[in-house]
């Protein structure tokens, strides 16, 4: 117990260090998924048929695969197949591989929930408003978006409590997230090693960011009663 509470500085340092890693690979992925998605909703609900198609094609590829191979074939394809390592090499090379990887896959995800808000809108709305003198865009900024926001909001708050676990598939291209931080206590980090405990402090963090998040997120779906 004694030599736990000298080790604890150490690893709660690393562990901080992991966990900002963590959070970076979270904020940047919901920035780019976010847009993301709704593009792809579109192409996928286009009327252009091979836009439509092809669109459909991807989603169910990236849907369909783990995440984990779409990460290994992203980071390591371009080098070892078409030899142009275009992510480069460090710490920073193996980030922009994971966001890239993350960012698309969850793309793909909010693209389907944004395609059942869209299309669960009545078409009378839309309707109505053409009757009112209403363009197509202002149809879709004024009424069929805010409606869509508030049925998307819940199958969303699951997906973002779902990308905060996975980040740490990320460990697998060596990017040293909280869990790739905790775990290297095992094999021997700053002095180190054989030490288990730290990997249950990496749940704590989690644990906690969750929480946060299921309560700003459900604070959102009151908000947003209004529509009911």
């Amino acid at each position: 117990m004694e030599l736990i509470i000298e080790q604890m500085p150490i690893v709660i340092r690393a562990l901080n260090v992991g966990f900002i890693q963590t959070l970076k690979l979270f904020f940047v992925t919901l920035i780019g998924a976010f847009p993301l998605g709704l593009v792809i909703a579109f192409g996928s609900m286009s009327r252009f048929r091979p836009l439509s198609f092809i669109t459909k094609i991807f989603v169910w590829i990236i849907r369909g695969t783990p995440l984990m191979i779409q990460l290994l074939i992203i980071y390591y394809f371009p080098g070892l197949v078409l030899h142009n390592p275009i992510w480069g090499g460090g710490e920073g090379g193996r980030f922009l591989a994971a966001a890239v990887s993350f960012i698309v896959n969850y793309a793909c995800y909010f693209s389907e929930i944004y395609r059942g808000g869209i299309q669960g809108v009545p078409v009378g709305q839309e309707e109505a408003g053409l009757v009112l003198g209403m363009t197509k865009s202002q149809i879709f900024f004024k009424i069929t978006l805010l409606q869509m926001i508030k049925r998307v909001v819940p199958p969303m708050s699951n997906e973002i409590i779902t990308l905060v676990k996975d980040t740490s598939l990320a460990r697998i291209i060596a990017l040293q997230e909280i869990i790739w931080a905790g775990q290297a206590f095992m094999k021997g980090s700053q002095g180190i090693s054989g030490a288990i405990w730290p990997l249950f402090f990496t749940a704590v963090y989690y644990l906690i960011w969750n929480g946060i998040l299921t309560v700003l997120l459900g604070r959102l779906e009151k908000k947003l009663d209004y529509f009911r």
